[in-house]
């Protein structure tokens, strides 16, 4: 077949070009409408006629054939919020694209954990001054809670923040163990039919306002950190046994030490790093040993919960109250105090004390508690748009199916698409208070609310 002439292949090319240059909406672009008006010449038609069932078969096999990854922590599979899921739902509300709620004993903000079809959850029932903590296992399919374990039940419960509960860290699950934490009261190994393998009790310390923070796997180790109103640490255990196999003090001028952020591991040059924020610095250790590797500073913040996300050799943090900022800080070449020369842009205006922010690309997307959402040029921190969503936000945002997920406190879940203009695609009330992130999968996305589990699907 010979090849067909610049002019033909210019005419050809012109409405694509023209559907290409418009903002990229799979709700609305309809790429095959643009293929009605393409004047073909035969030989193009003959070949489109031959390679379009190709490419179709092709798409439909991948679609068949892809699903994705389990969601086995905070944040995801790669703890930053991202999911490779096929077409998640756009829209739903409290009456509609609800596949099950199903209601849950007792009370906590852990998000759901999510492996082969089975949902974890922590909770907390609170029955006349006493604690009983737990592990539940529901399915997936179905929303059926398949076991409800007893974990832990402390002789006492402090004091927690209005917006805090018992059962705030997230599950984790590797292989056929669930890691379970509560904070100061204790954590735990279960396998997946709910047996306990193992409990540690042994680092207490007083909590400010509960517990909060997730632990992350790695290698042979649990990891998260232990910071209440004095004497904060970050702690490794054995997560085949619960014995602490190191202890690190994180020593701030920070006066008040309680924080609450999950650690991220990344890795530079070759070297794995266990990047933890807390009151008054950022730090990075070393995770065979627990040696501090580099800390940045950032004065008095302190009750941090973001959690870190990694891109573009920056790490992206922000710095609790009272004034929150976000901080890109350059990695390469990072050891000992390097707050004079490795912050590469630091941001106030519409910083988040509480969601985790976003690397979508070369934007940085964060939203602040009060409902302003931002986009930033990674690398320099220019701000391309601050767009206030609605409501005051908790929960992180996650990307998925090409699309940000934001969820605020009064149950309402927003859409976005990304890029550097901003454009709302969906606003969908569910009804019901939620503080926890999204867990995803193909077709559906679980939200927690105050008193039940959702299945959202399209």
């Amino acid at each position: 077949m010979s090849p067909p002439n610049r002019a033909a292949a210019r005419d050809y090319l012109a409405p694509v070009r023209r559907a290409n240059a418009r903002d990229s909406n799979p709700e609305r672009d309809r790429p095959m409408e643009a293929l009605d008006d393409l004047r073909q010449p035969p030989t193009l038609r003959r070949m489109f006629s031959k390679i379009t069932p190709l490419f179709v078969g092709l798409a439909l096999s991948a679609a068949l054939t892809s699903r994705a990854a389990d969601w086995p922590e905070f944040r995801g599979p790669t703890g930053q919020g991202h999911s490779t899921a096929i077409s998640p739902p756009i829209e739903w509300s409290a009456t509609s694209h609800v596949a099950w709620k199903t209601a849950l004993d007792g009370e906590g903000w852990s998000s759901p954990a999510l492996k082969a079809g089975q949902l974890y959850l922590t909770s907390a029932v609170l029955n006349a001054g006493k604690e009983t903590l737990l592990a539940l296992c529901l399915d997936a399919k179905s929303g059926r809670i398949l076991w409800n374990v007893v974990v832990f039940t402390p002789d006492r419960s402090p004091g927690i923040h209005q917006k805090n509960g018992h059962a705030s860290p997230t599950p984790i699950i590797e292989g056929d163990r669930l890691y379970v934490h509560f904070g100061h009261q204790g954590t735990a190994c279960l396998d997946l039919t709910g047996k306990i393998l193992w409990r540690n009790t042994a680092l207490p310390y007083t909590p400010v306002h509960g517990n909060g923070g997730s632990p992350i796997i790695v290698d042979d180790l649990l990891v998260f950190s232990g910071e209440g109103d004095k004497d904060p640490f970050v702690v490794a255990l054995d997560k085949a046994t619960g014995t602490i196999r190191w202890k690190t003090a994180r020593v701030t001028p920070a006066s008040k030490k309680f924080s609450f952020s999950t650690p991220l591991l990344i890795t530079v040059a070759g070297q794995k790093q266990v990047i933890s924020p807390g009151s008054g610095a950022v730090c990075a250790y070393d995770p065979k040993d627990g040696k501090e590797l580099w800390r940045v500073r950032y004065g008095e913040g302190y009750s941090v919960i973001p959690r870190p996300v990694f891109g573009h050799g920056l790490i992206f943090i922000g710095t609790g109250y009272d004034r929150p900022s976000i901080y890109a800080i350059k990695v390469e070449g990072a050891a000992g105090d390097v707050t004079d020369t490795h912050v590469a842009w630091k941001l106030q205006k519409g910083a988040p004390n509480t969601p985790s922010l976003l690397l979508v690309g070369d934007e940085l997307y964060a939203v602040s508690d009060a409902g302003i959402a931002s986009c930033l040029d990674a690398k320099t921190g220019a701000v391309h748009w601050q767009e206030r969503i609605g409501g005051d936000c908790s929960a992180s945002p996650v990307f998925a199916g090409g699309r940000i997920y934001l969820q605020n406190e009064t149950g309402t879940g927003v859409v976005l698409q990304p890029g550097r203009v901003f454009r709302k695609l969906a606003e969908n009330p569910l009804n019901e208070r939620t503080l926890a992130s999204y867990a995803v999968d193909d077709g559906a996305l679980y939200i927690r609310g105050a008193q039940h589990l959702f299945k959202i699907t399209k």
